[in-house]
């Protein structure tokens, strides 16, 4: 074989067995649809100016939004509840103490000047004591540096100077940043108001000084500094999370934290997975029938398809949602379609030149600009969900590219690698037809011989699509879009009391009138209901059809 086959065998070989090992030896993010997870209940308070009601919730929402994203909780839920409380659902979360701990800190950044010790105590300028690190009390004077001022933060191991973890803070406005530092600078080195302390939270988290290269009156250039204090991975990554998230523009708490179950139905799930799974075998039932061996060669490439999309989703910590799943599935038809492609075209060659190898190899370059421009466009499509949407939306955008990303590999790459070996076996070039490419195939041989010129009676065509969208648009426009409660909101309900199990809770709500409403499983036996458009006749028809009473609205 030539090099460039070898050497495309090899790279398939090398991806294959990686996926399969991550596939097998890896565990999936399950979403909260599939497998439930943490809620967190917190309730605003009201704080000196600011009024704890819808708008100033809604803001706390944002941030504590940023919050989850940043925790490595992929595709969590966030939703205000009334004017003054907000429920984070949270998939997959094993320690919902730790991470309620970091949602829920007010976490007011500040950096001051350290004054030195003496008289200038008495001075307006000396706000405050705080202790530092060692619980020694520094005197700060007024914040030169706030949180609002604050660009990004991330955390990193100073693997070179052994500092172990730290947080590293880029400045939105560098010069106030050198100022500061630049006034710590002129204090003697080792002196107390050389240093420059960091408070979150009135608590001072680091109190470096500024180091003696640095020069009095010069400062440190370059907006941004690291922050150190014998951090673990865990301590620098949410000191991280909070600098970077900016403070709650009001003060939270608490109020309630439990595990609640998954927002399907087991039914629901397996009926979803059983029409994926026959659709992926009609889909492989057809390759066969209509291209036999290039058709087998296909469906082996869906297959390590399948592979490397499911080991990239799940090397990548992505959480699989059913919205993520139906992203993968057609990224699955976007496969098929290159592997058609290809064929067609490779039919197209053989009849010019009945050469297998030679019509396979020139099949893959005629199709690949139609395959590039599909996926082109549909990793666009992918990319604007994932940088402007959230939660399971842009979960279908991460599947979505990733599958697209994974279909151009198994129909350019793998595809083509089990076509070349294939192809070059003696006994299938002596009987090129049960290759699949050595004829046109009936439908386009029929096509070809009759040539129906669909395109002669364009004007015909053209009106019934006219017609066809002009009634699409009037449906839209007398029936309108029925929005869920992801989009309209709605009404939480929870009920206990000697309930039914979820499954057969999710019938009862359903024959009660309300098919579309979201049961769960929350606490210790209790269940939840939301919907939109709930009345207190509805919650009180819900909780006698569940047999129990309302325990919260």
């Amino acid at each position: 074989m030539r090099r460039p086959v070898v050497v495309r065998a090899l790279l398939a070989l090398v991806l294959v067995v990686l996926s399969g090992y991550v596939a097998l030896s890896s565990a999936p993010r399950l979403g909260l649809d599939l497998s439930g997870g943490t809620q967190i209940v917190l309730e605003t308070r009201d704080a000196p100016g600011i009024e704890a009601n819808a708008e100033s919730t809604d803001r706390a929402l944002e941030v504590l939004r940023e919050r989850v994203d940043a925790l490595g909780v992929a595709e969590p839920s966030l939703s205000r509840s009334g004017e003054n409380r907000i429920i984070v659902e949270l998939p997959g979360v094993t320690e919902p103490a730790e991470a309620a701990a970091v949602i829920g800190r007010t976490a007011q950044l500040s950096m001051h000047p350290v004054l030195p010790p003496g008289p200038e105590l008495d001075q307006p300028q000396a706000q405050r004591q705080l202790p530092d690190e060692d619980g020694f009390p520094l005197p700060l004077g007024p914040a030169a540096i706030t949180g609002d001022d604050v660009d990004g933060a991330s955390a990193a191991f100073d693997a070179q100077n052994v500092r172990g973890w730290l947080v590293n803070v880029d400045f939105a406005d560098g010069e106030a940043w050198r100022q500061l530092t630049a006034q710590a600078a002129c204090a003697p080195v080792g002196d107390p108001s050389r240093r420059i302390a960091i408070v979150l939270d009135d608590r001072i988290i680091s109190s470096p000084q500024v180091d003696p290269s640095v020069g009095c009156g010069s400062g440190i250039s370059g907006g941004s500094t690291q922050i150190t204090g014998s951090f673990t991975q865990d301590e620098a990554r949410d000191l991280a999370v909070l600098i970077e998230g900016g403070a709650l523009p009001i003060p939270v708490e608490i109020i309630e934290q439990r595990t609640v179950g998954a927002t399907l139905g087991a039914e629901a799930i397996e009926a979803s997975a059983t029409a994926a799974l026959i659709g992926i075998a009609l889909t492989g039932v057809f390759l066969l029938v209509v291209y036999r061996l290039i058709g087998a060669v296909a469906v082996l490439a869906l297959g390590a398809y399948a592979v490397i999309s499911y080991a990239t989703l799940t090397a990548l910590g992505a959480t699989l949602t059913l919205p993520g799943l139906a992203g993968f599935v057609l990224a699955i038809g976007m496969a098929v379609d290159a592997n058609v492609l290809i064929a067609e075209r490779a039919r197209e060659e053989y009849a010019r030149k009945p050469r297998l190898s030679r019509a396979v190899t020139l099949g893959h370059q005629a199709a690949l600009p139609a395959i590039a421009d599909t996926a082109v466009t549909t990793l666009l499509a992918g990319g604007l969900l994932f940088f402007l949407a959230s939660g399971p939306v842009r979960g279908f955008g991460v599947t979505l590219t990733i599958g697209v990303l994974a279909s151009l590999v198994s129909a350019l790459l793998i595809s083509r690698v089990l076509a070349d070996l294939v192809l070059r076996l003696g006994w299938v070039d002596r009987r090129p037809q049960i290759s699949g490419i050595s004829d046109l195939g009936r439908v386009r041989q029929w096509l070809t011989d009759r040539d129906p010129a669909l395109m002669a009676r364009h004007r015909r065509w053209l009106a019934i699509s006219g017609v066809v969208v002009v009634l699409a648009l009037a449906g839209l426009a007398i029936r309108g879009l029925e929005l869920g409660v992801e989009f309209t909101g709605g009404r939480l309900v929870q009920y206990t009391g000697t309930l039914p199990d979820t499954e057969t809770a999710r019938a009862v709500v359903s024959d009660a009138g309300f098919p579309r409403a979201v049961v769960q499983e929350s606490g210790d036996g209790d269940i939840t209901v939301r919907a939109s458009g709930l009345t207190d006749a509805d919650v009180a028809a819900i909780g006698d059809a569940l047999g129990g009473q309302m325990l919260r609205d």
